[in-house]
């Protein structure tokens, strides 16, 4: 049996019902499920809802399928909206499990989103952004900082994307590129 793929999506904790935003996460739910994949999510609010409420509609959706890493200790606070709850008590340490996820997905996004980022960056993680208002945004066609992550990807960055099938279209694109893990923080000293 092969491991599931799994896709972090982060963005907005609170998103208008019908608006760009919540219709965005709840197709990207819908056809990550179709496609195979496992969801994860940070548990809280209303883009998890949006997500489940995706996936739950696919064919393909089973029970697992929807991951929940929650900052507090009640894991109830996501059980509408995963399958697979894990509170973690980390409160905001627990950006890292969410961004440590095959690859991760930003719909805008406000300070924690950032630091999602920030995380799958340093994680060598497939990071495709949202053209919506928010860090997604900001971050689309750039460079989190200058490392070199991937030499034989010089086109390495995080990816806009303004449609879900054009996100589905980066995953089968890059997915399998992007698999080095990150091992530790090393520093080369300085030969002077």
């Amino acid at each position: 049996m092969s491991r599931k793929i799994i896709i972090s999506i982060i963005g907005d904790t609170h998103v208008e019902i019908g608006g760009a935003k919540w219709n965005i996460a709840e197709e990207v739910g819908e056809k990550l499920t179709a496609a195979g994949y496992r969801i994860m999510t940070g548990g809280l609010g209303d883009l998890p809802q949006a997500i489940a409420k995706g996936a739950r509609k696919s064919p393909n959706y089973m029970d697992g399928t929807l991951i929940a890493i929650l900052p507090g200790f009640d894991p109830s606070t996501s059980e509408d909206y995963a399958d697979i709850v894990i509170a973690t008590g980390l409160d905001e340490a627990r950006n890292l499990i969410v961004a440590n996820s095959d690859a991760v997905i930003a719909i805008g996004g406000g300070a924690g989103t950032l630091a999602e980022i920030a995380f799958a960056w340093s994680l060598k993680r497939l990071i495709l952004a949202f053209d919506l208002p928010g860090w997604s945004k900001t971050l689309a066609d750039k460079r989190v900082d200058e490392r070199v992550r991937y030499p034989e990807i010089p086109e390495d960055r995080i990816f806009r994307v303004t449609t879900v099938d054009e996100a589905l279209s980066k995953l089968d694109q890059y997915l399998q590129k992007y698999g080095k893990r990150h091992s530790q923080i090393q520093v080369r000293k300085n030969r002077s």
